[in-house]
């Protein structure tokens, strides 16, 4: 049974920080993202990595904020968050995909998920 698990979600004041963890259990998948999605919006690609090579992609709006890693030994997706704003408040996905067509903030791309684990940023 494949699972991807996150963890680390919270509560902080605009400019703070938080790492979010996503670790993925009986498979091991070509592409690992991050997304989210806020009350009302649709659900969007926050940051994407290629397991194998190591290339990461950003949404514009978090370009210099965060970083998405990964630790191989331990099947784990990390997404570090810097200078949090109120507007990245949202709920966050770990997602994984073995599909090789798409782009990498696609949702249809992406055939496992997490539950979600939730950020607020307050002013």
């Amino acid at each position: 049974l494949v699972q991807l698990v996150e963890s680390g979600g919270g509560s902080v004041q605009a400019g703070g920080s938080l790492r979010l963890s996503c670790i993925a259990s009986g498979y091991t998948y070509r592409l690992m993202a991050w997304f989210r999605q806020a009350p009302g919006k649709e659900r969007e690609g926050v940051a994407a990595i290629y397991t194998g090579g190591g290339s990461t992609y950003y949404a514009d709006s978090v370009k210099g904020r965060f970083t998405i890693s990964q630790d191989n030994a331990k099947n784990t997706l990390y997404l570090q968050m810097n200078s949090l704003k109120p507007e990245d408040t949202a709920m966050y996905y770990c997602a994984a995909s073995d599909r090789y067509v798409g782009s990498w903030f696609a949702v249809w791309r992406y055939n496992a998920w997490g539950q979600g684990t939730q950020v607020t940023v307050s002013s």
